[in-house]
């Protein structure tokens, strides 16, 4: 698979919380958890269960930053 996605980080699926038609997936990325919220048909259709090796697709058009004040 090709992307033009330069965002891509391995990880393991930890947990999967699924909803009537949305669910969460929690990822291990290099020891922080990402998650992505994505559709329960995309779950099963991926074939997702925890312990899944998975890649985290970063897309996005911006990325903000905070700080304490």
């Amino acid at each position: 698979m090709k992307l033009s996605a330069r965002n891509k980080l391995p990880g393991r699926v930890v947990s999967i919380t699924r909803g009537e038609a949305t669910a969460n997936v929690n990822v291990d990325v290099a020891g922080m958890t990402m998650t992505a919220a994505i559709t329960v048909a995309a779950v099963d259709e991926l074939g997702l269960v925890e312990g899944s090796e998975v890649t985290v697709v970063v897309k996005a058009s911006d990325v903000m930053l905070a700080v304490a004040d």
